[in-house]
């Protein structure tokens, strides 16, 4: 019978995170999965869907490219090629992925793990023990309930395998998926309408940057509906119809369900031994333990962000944890957070509402507009930075809109999480003419020394 110190459920970012940290402290390891190394994230989430995303980016500048003084002509997507792009960079992960695993001596089983007993899991009928047990089984594309998924009704996973650019599309969903999606096919040339129920797109997001966002959207031709509820959808050879509770029909070639990811935790075994959950999530403490002993959780499965980054830092903390080197607990507040479509936001920390929520009147403000810095002019982008303060204190939000701006929120989670006041990050040289420098101009014009900003 294999044994390890750990054996892991799930080979996603959460677990093969897992599997090479502890590697690496000496621990042996048996990574299990039923699907290919690197889970939705390399496969059917993340790095696919970027990819998409890029290849927009350059129909759109080709589009464009008259403004910029460069004379190029838009032909077309031919999305066999597109795809052929997409694959052939999560191909290259995926291989180096591979030798990563196999480099740290990590005993890697392909097949449908069941837990079936609080130290072990079994897979085609071999039963592999361990002195400790992640759980990293991620995450499933959502739908709602009598919404069947079939047909011209898809999940991002289905949309992933789309051999052509569909002439309309409705997204169901304002959320980070649903945008991406719907900035993807904009840009592709789809005729593209978002249906969120809740009253803004990206609703989770600091609601400046949900009407940035919007503003956009119209902008760029993207049609959105907020504030009513799905009612009913219906599909023929003509297309998908869709019904929402305020009477309004809406037709379209196909229908995007993206209203979110559930928990990928049942029937597996957790409940039958022992495991705490409440509504298909594992419940574990701040320190990723699970009710049960020497059984952890990592990533989508457990309640919280359920992004790729947040599952991989938890997949290194409870190696480290088992490890006896007692971690830093992972907040998630404090975890980044990105949206990908153009423009992009990006954020870190409290939002406006949740920091006056928290401390009243204790809160000051900032936005520094895009307007003001040099390279974004040379993009052509508009937006801004919103910097959140605790009054006289650190800075404990930081959230943009722009093109690219989530390349910035590497020195937004430094500034955060680490506690720096306006006047530490003043200090700070940010290269010229970078998107950066408006970083530093915000927090120069919040420290009350505003040099392109007014005051």
């Amino acid at each position: 019978m294999p044994t390890a110190d750990l054996v892991i459920l799930g080979g996603g970012s959460g677990g093969y995170a897992c599997a090479l940290r502890a590697s690496q402290l000496g621990l042996s390891v048996i990574l299990i999965d039923q699907d290919k190394l690197g889970g939705t994230c390399l496969h059917r989430g993340c790095i696919p869907t970027k990819a998409l995303l890029h290849a927009a980016e350059v129909a759109d500048s080709t589009r464009e490219s008259e403004h910029f003084g460069v004379r190029a002509t838009f032909e077309g997507i031919d999305m066999a090629r597109v795809n052929a792009y997409r694959d052939a960079v999560v191909g290259r992960l995926y291989k180096g992925l591979q030798g990563l695993v196999k480099s740290r001596s990590v005993t890697f089983v392909e097949g449908t793990g069941r837990l079936v007993a609080p130290n072990a899991v079994e897979v085609g009928g071999t039963r592999y023990e361990g002195a400790n047990v992640v759980l990293a089984t991620g995450s499933y594309a959502r739908t709602l309930p009598g919404l069947e998924i079939g047909g011209r009704i898809m999940t991002s996973d289905q949309a992933l395998a789309l051999d052509e650019v569909p002439e309309k599309v409705i997204v169901l969903g304002g959320g980070v998926i649903g945008v991406e999606f719907a900035s993807v096919w904009k840009s592709f040339g789809s005729d593209v309408t978002i249906v969120e129920a809740l009253p803004h797109l990206v609703p989770n997001e600091d609601e400046s940057c949900s009407k940035a966002l919007e503003r956009a959207f119209r902008k760029r031709g993207i049609s959105f509906t907020l504030g009513v509820r799905f009612q009913s959808a219906a599909q023929d050879d003509a297309g998908v119809h869709v019904t929402l509770e305020d009477g309004t029909t809406l037709d379209a070639d196909l229908l995007l369900v993206a209203v979110g990811r559930g928990p990928n935790a049942t029937g597996m075994g957790y409940e039958e031994q022992g495991i705490a959950m409440e509504r298909g999530w594992v419940l574990v403490d701040e320190r990723l333990r699970t009710n049960v002993p020497n059984v952890y959780a990592v990533g989508d499965i457990t309640p919280g962000l359920q992004l790729a980054h947040r599952g991989f830092q938890h997949g290194i903390f409870v190696a480290e944890q088992i490890a006896g080197l007692n971690p830093a607990i992972i907040e998630d507040i404090n975890i980044p957070r990105v949206t990908y479509c153009e423009p992009e936001v990006a954020s870190i920390g409290m939002t406006e509402a949740q920091a006056r929520a928290a401390h009243g009147d204790d809160v000051a403000i900032y936005e520094y507009s895009l307007a003001g810095n040099g390279k974004s002019q040379i993009l052509d982008t508009a937006g801004f930075i919103k910097l959140v303060q605790h009054r006289d204190g650190p800075v404990i939000g930081v959230h943009m809109v722009g093109s690219r701006v989530g390349e910035q929120i590497g020195e937004a989670q430094l500034i955060v999480n680490w506690e720096a006041t306006p006047d530490n990050v003043a200090l700070l040289i940010h290269a010229h003419p970078t998107q950066n420098e408006a970083m530093g101009e915000a927090h120069l014009a919040l420290a009350g020394k505003p040099l392109h900003a007014h005051a």
